[in-house]
């Protein structure tokens, strides 16, 4: 079968190796034949060797769509020709994060496409307890990019609150987009979105997310009563991943209001104690996702709640899995989601 690996910074090598075999299954496991791959910012942070946790050479793809070929005689729940995707977390069961149910920071935590081989291969093994069904209504296009979406599903239930207040979402790239829609779809009362970027926020608009601010142009700071009158906002969620981002939010947030941080730092940013204790802000992380976001991402873009369509910004066959990353890297203003078609 064919295999994407990552065997250094900017080097995909293409490899033909032996498909696992059915009657090899443990358990537990579910053999896949894999239809579609999205490909994340990490995995370009990957490409440029510019992510700390990433381990070469590693099979690439974490965000993918699948066929079941095979199950190991333990299954319970799936069956050959179940349309699937499944989650790229290896945990270890044994750590105290992981007995609480927090397994998506496993202290021992390794991710498929980073510390353990990915599904950018023909077929692939997973376990029953990472893998969600897919229905027959949702492509299998839209099936890979439930990944991303339980993203979205995760970080809007890290606020103590969410349901009828007001939010800002800072980024509006393709986590923050469904960040927003997530936000929206759990009842926020207005959630407004920024970024600096014209085109991201038009594709937030298409995406359903009605209110926009391009932060180059007006701060959040000078736009505050315009959004929201004398409510203020109540949540904000950074996800630009950028100082100035997380410092706007802390600055301009209710007193006593939540900050999530969803996005990736390539440098510590330096904020400002002063807003964190003398506004009692609340900063909370929000680190990938639980089954249970999985589902929640599955049952929310069935329903057309979350609006995927926007976002698929283009389609390269398996065979030009580099051309993909190079393709995102020399268009990063207008690449939202990029799709790998094994079957094309």
């Amino acid at each position: 079968m064919r295999q994407a690996v990552l065997i250094e910074p900017k080097k995909i090598e293409f490899r033909e190796v032996p498909a696992p075999k059915a009657e090899d299954l443990k358990g537990n496991e579910i053999l896949l034949n894999i239809k579609k791959i999205g490909i994340c910012g990490s995995e370009i942070h990957s490409y440029h060797g510019l992510h700390p946790a990433t381990f070469y050479p590693v099979v690439q793809g974490h965000e993918y769509s699948g066929v079941v070929v095979a199950v190991g005689p333990d299954v319970k729940d799936f069956k050959p020709g179940d349309r699937v995707t499944a989650r790229p977390q290896l945990v270890c069961g044994e750590c105290n994060p992981c007995k609480r149910g927090q397994y998506n920071v496993c202290e021992h935590l390794r991710v498929q496409a980073f510390q353990a081989d990915g599904a950018a291969q023909d077929y692939f093994v997973v376990t029953e307890d990472r893998t969600v069904h897919i229905p027959d209504g949702m492509s299998m296009e839209y099936a890979a990019m439930v990944e991303p979406s339980a993203v979205g599903a995760h970080a809007t239930s890290r606020p103590r609150e969410l349901k009828g207040k007001n939010v800002i979402v800072s980024g509006a790239g393709t986590i923050g987009n469904l960040i927003a829609q997530f936000a929206q779809a759990r009842g926020a009362k207005k959630v407004v979105i920024t970024d600096v970027s014209d085109y991201r926020l038009a594709k937030a608009r298409e995406c359903g997310i009605a209110h926009t601010l391009n932060v180059a142009k007006t701060p959040i700071k000078d736009a505050l009563k315009e959004l929201f009158g004398e409510e203020g906002y109540q949540v904000g969620f950074e996800v630009a991943g950028v100082e100035s981002s997380v410092r706007a939010l802390m600055e301009t947030i209710e007193k006593g209001g939540d900050v999530i941080i969803v996005g990736v730092h390539a440098k510590d940013p330096q904020i400002s104690m002063f807003y964190l204790g003398e506004h009692e802000l609340n900063l909370i992380g929000s680190m990938m996702y639980r089954h249970e976001d999985y589902l929640k991402a599955v049952e929310e873009i069935s329903k057309g709640t979350i609006n995927l369509a926007p976002l698929v910004s283009n389609r390269f066959p398996f065979e030009q899995y580099d051309e993909a990353y190079q393709f995102i890297d020399a268009n990063r203003e207008t690449c939202m989601k990029v799709i790998v078609d094994l079957e094309a």
